[in-house]
């Protein structure tokens, strides 16, 4: 028998069966065993989300025997792959080709079916979401079916199964609208809280992708904006290998990750700390092909909740998050992280039908994070918060029906595509009912 845990460690799962399947035949094979020994059966990716919603109960199918691109239409520019397919191997594909994906997270790891089902984002651009630049998919259905579906084919399907959470089907191959490869450049400002606050609106209108860090117990942000370059790839000015030595893997990863291991034991340390990781990175300017801008190395491993939030509501959000975090006695060692993103049309994305700001709370993994999310979470609430499916939290599908409008539009394909509940498992339980 083989233990399958997620990144962060927070969750497990002993599966009685574990099969790695090489093509679609293979896992429409394993769905119709499990359906008929009326057993459950979860594709898991690479663990990146914190909370159990791959955790398989019976059978665990594995992503690695079905990676790699597969094709590429020029004239429709799209991109197809498989769904096990680790995003950086994607992204390190489509630029070999020339090739770029609009938007995307900071981080990499994570398979583009996993990414895609739990809703992962970036900030601004024309689509935040990965799921949002999707053009069409395949999925296994609960009752062994192969489906196709895009805007014209199966469009119900589609409209849901973007952001699937697993519910719906294993995702065997997605296909991504892409663009040429283009340049991003990044301006990585400290600010003050204030001058942060006052200018983020500003920044989010003028640059195409903004995000920001808040050190909690300090007045200070960290700011980075992203802007398309109207230049050639050549033209790029990547940060200098001793540079981006020091800046992201020895004071973002082997620096921080030692202070604040060590902050676990002495959390008094934490206030002044911050003010002095705060003040470290300082401004810097540079260039890349997009990808390399988007992503950063994650090497110290953390927990974490996230919560959309109104765009229109969400500085104030953040406000009163800083009035909590300040009041409340708690000693945090990680950024806050915020960032905004356009409204799309995916029944259970974040922005569904909704300009959002996100707000992203991180602890230590050996630290307590749960009176920290139990301080937040209830306030989120107040804000018709919806959570990353991905990350912790503790709603209930009667908490997540009043703040998603197309539930039980959800719901209803659940019933119709996997009406055995073939691929449910105790989260799945939890946030979509039996």
């Amino acid at each position: 028998m083989r233990e399958w845990s997620n990144w962060s460690g927070l969750e497990s799962a002993r599966p009685e069966r574990v099969v790695q399947p090489r093509d679609v035949g293979e896992v429409v094979a394993e769905v119709e065993r499990a359906r008929a020994e009326r057993r459950t059966v979860k594709m898991v990716g690479t663990g990146h989300s914190f909370t159990a919603i791959s955790a398989p109960e019976h059978t665990m199918l594995t992503p690695g025997g079905m990676t790699g691109l597969l094709s590429v239409d020029r004239e429709a520019m799209t991109a197809t792959a498989w769904a096990g397919t680790p995003l950086k191997v994607l992204n390190a594909e489509l630029e070999r080709l020339g090739l770029s994906l609009h938007n995307m997270g900071d981080i990499a790891e994570q398979t583009l079916a996993g990414a895609t089902s739990t809703g992962t984002h970036g900030t601004g651009g024309i689509a935040a979401g990965l799921a949002a630049q999707l053009a069409g998919l395949e999925l296994v259905t609960g009752t062994g079916e192969l489906l196709r579906a895009g805007p014209e084919e199966n469009p119900e399907v589609f409209a849901a199964a973007r952001v699937g959470l697993g519910a719906l089907g294993v995702l065997t191959t997605l296909t991504f609208r892409v663009e040429p490869s283009f340049l991003l450049e990044a301006r990585e400002q400290p600010m003050s809280w204030a001058e942060a606050l006052g200018s983020f609106d500003q920044m989010a209108a003028e640059s195409h992708h903004v995000d920001m860090y808040w050190f909690p117990h300090t007045d200070r942000m960290l700011t980075k904006r992203n802007d398309r370059l109207d230049a050639d790839l050549s033209e790029a000015e990547p940060v200098g290998r001793l540079r981006g030595w020091l800046d992201d893997e020895f004071l973002s990863n082997t620096l921080f990750g030692w202070l604040t291991a060590g902050a676990n034991h002495a959390p008094r340390v934490i206030p002044s700390m911050n003010r002095v990781s705060a003040r470290v990175l300082g401004a810097r300017t540079y260039s890349d092909v997009a990808h390399r801008v988007f992503t950063s190395p994650r090497r110290v491993v953390f927990r974490e909740m996230e919560y959309a939030v109104p765009r229109e509501a969400g500085l104030d959000v953040l406000r009163e998050a800083r009035r909590l975090v300040d009041s409340s006695g708690l000693r945090i060692s990680f950024p806050v992280e915020i960032r905004v993103a356009p409204a799309d049309d995916i029944a259970l994305s974040t922005a569904a039908g909704r300009d959002s700001l996100y707000l992203a709370f991180h602890t230590h993994r050996d630290a307590d994070h749960r009176a920290y999310f139990a301080l937040l979470e209830p306030m989120l609430r107040a804000h018709e918060g919806r959570p990353h499916w991905g990350k912790v939290h503790t709603l209930t599908a009667a908490d997540l029906a009043p703040v998603y409008p197309r539930f039980e539009e959800f719901l209803a394909l659940r019933d119709r595509l996997d009406p055995d509940r073939v691929f449910a498992n105790d989260y799945l339980r939890r946030v979509l009912g039996d």
